[in-house]
């Protein structure tokens, strides 16, 4: 394999990645302030598509104001969802919260499959997304480019307000002792509305990115983006954001690459990125970043 088709595999491994950590942060934070794996995640980004697509093409929105009325309509899911299903099982048994959230997931599956059938739709992809850059033989995307660049500012906009505000503040204590922040006069169901707020909000940037390099949409199509971003999240160190992140990128250059270097396994791309996360957990099972989770920080 030449030099010029490597680093193509490359910016598109890193174009991957870079969706996998942007789901995989929700994922982490979530586990970080209330020990839950959030399953229903995945499908939380597919909903973000829908609202997208229906901003675009029935309420007739400007790509841009689409956009941003998805992220901020998909974090209002994200905190009904923690509403409804989650706060009455604050103090429940985890084994509890979790069949929860395979619930929740089956739910909005099944919700979307009645109201939009389950035939892809087409999403449509604005002009600024659609075109290429040739730079010394290698063909770049522009989606390419643009995905790693808004990975790594929502990144660093998250751990701004994490170690820079008061609700990153608040959150940070929640993640170490939720019964003492309580007993310091923070309001903790506020706190963690606003982590699910921010995770779904994630979720919906990832969505929206997945749809327009993959353009086509269905009910199902969080499933398996959803499973490697929690891989992702668990490689990286549940409970580490930064440690999400790095992980969301290596599984996507690994999945690309794995596929570029071995041609006939092209059918098996998707059991790469579990074998890489066994891998990792046999020699160090807490992820890569796990001193932050040993300290029960982000």
């Amino acid at each position: 394999m030449n030099t010029t088709l490597i680093l193509q595999q490359l910016f598109n491994g890193l174009a991957l990645g870079s969706l996998y950590g942007l789901i995989a942060i929700g994922y982490t934070m979530v586990y970080g302030v209330i020990r839950l794996i959030n399953f229903a995640h995945g499908d939380v980004m597919m909903v973000g598509t829908y609202i997208a697509i229906l901003a675009v093409s029935v309420l007739l929105l400007p790509w841009w104001a689409a956009f941003l009325l998805t992220i901020f309509a998909t974090a209002f899911v994200g905190v009904v969802i923690d509403k409804i299903a989650y706060k009455p099982l604050r103090n429940a048994s985890r084994i509890s919260s979790l069949i929860t959230a395979i619930g929740v997931s089956f739910f909005l599956e099944n919700l979307f499959l009645v109201i939009f059938g389950g035939v892809p739709k087409s999403f449509p992809i604005p002009a600024l997304f659609s075109g290429t850059l040739h730079i010394k033989g290698v063909i770049l995307p522009v989606i390419s480019i643009i995905v790693p660049i808004v990975a790594l500012a929502f990144l660093a906009i998250l751990m701004y307000i994490l170690h820079n505000t008061k609700y990153g503040i608040a959150m940070r204590a929640l993640s170490l002792d939720m019964d003492t922040t309580r007993l310091m006069g923070a309001n903790v169901d506020a706190i963690i509305s606003f982590v699910f707020a921010i995770g779904s909000s994630l979720a919906a940037a990832g969505g929206i990115f997945w749809a327009l390099k993959y353009p086509s949409i269905n009910p199902l199509m969080g499933i398996m983006p959803g499973l490697k971003a929690f891989a992702a999240a668990v490689l990286g160190g549940i409970g580490s954001v930064p440690g999400a992140a790095i992980g969301g990128f290596i599984i996507g250059i690994v999945e690309i690459l794995a596929v570029a270097l071995f041609p006939p396994l092209a059918g098996y791309k998707d059991a790469f990125a579990f074998l890489l996360l066994i891998f990792v957990l046999l020699f160090k099972p807490t992820g890569i970043m796990g001193e932050d989770l040993e300290r029960g920080r982000f």
